[in-house]
Formats: structure tokens, sequence, C-alpha cells
């Protein structure tokens, strides 16, 4: 795969209390490459009401999946199939203790690109507060048949 590429990133979270569900979206350009047998994405996101841009790294490999978050918001969140990880999500707001339980990670590699879903638990400060779903998405810039 080449070195530009879009980057799709798609996510769901359903609240517990309500069954509400918050919806994430965007596409964006950024960058890929492979080395020792994992895939790695970059790309900047520019949050509301900030100039500077959040600039996220996603590691992929068939073990799981991380994502680190720096800039405006501070984070490291990986994601392991059965396991439970600690971080903590700071923000210009404060900082928040996160739990991350992966249920379900499903990746698909091909020439063309690379998709990679996750089912996982959400806990903020101890408590489970959402059923969450993450599913990442990248093909080459040029790709005549990008497909969301």
């Amino acid at each position: 795969m080449d070195k530009e590429v879009l980057i799709h990133v798609r996510g769901l979270q359903t609240m517990d209390a309500d069954g509400e569900q918050e919806p994430l979206e965007i596409v964006v350009p950024g960058q890929y490459y492979f080395r020792n047998g994992s895939h790695y994405l970059r790309y900047e996101e520019v949050m509301e009401d900030f100039a500077e841009p959040t600039v996220n790294y996603i590691k992929i490999s068939r073990k799981g999946m991380e994502v680190r978050k720096k800039g405006v918001v501070n984070v490291h969140m990986v994601f392991e199939q059965g396991k439970k990880n600690m971080t903590y999500y700071t923000t210009p707001y404060g900082t928040i203790e996160m739990g991350i339980a992966a249920t379900n990670l499903n990746l698909q590699e091909s020439d063309g690109g690379l998709d990679m879903k996750v089912d996982y638990a959400l806990d903020m400060n101890q408590e489970h507060v959402a059923d969450c779903y993450l599913a990442i998405k990248a093909q080459p810039k040029d790709c005549k048949n990008f497909t969301i």
C-alpha cells in the first residue's frame, strides 16, 4: 500500500443508562507504513474550539491495536482481545481514567487496503459507561474504488 492514504474512522458508543448511541465518522488524509509485522497510520485531527491539531498514531497487528493521541487530547489506548487495559485520557478540561476491554477484533489485510474492526467495553473512573464499536479503514489516496 502507498505511503499516502485516506483513513476512514467510524465509531459508535452505546451508553448504558438510556441506550443512546453516539456516532463518530471522519475521513482524513494520512500516512501509512508497515514495519516489524505491524501496520502504522498517522493523521491529524482538528477539534472544535481549538486551533492546535491532535496527532493520531495507530498501530495495528494480529495481536491487537493501539491508538495514541497527542496534542489537545492525550491518550494511549490499547485494544487486546479478552484483556482490560487501563489508561488516562487527558483533555484541556481534565483527566479521566479509562478502561478498555476488547471483546472482538477483526483485521482484514490486502494490497488495496487495511480494515480493522474492534468491539469493546468502555469504563470511566472504574464504572462501565458504554459498549463501543470502532472501525478503521485505510486505502491508497489515489484509489479509484475508495469505499466507506
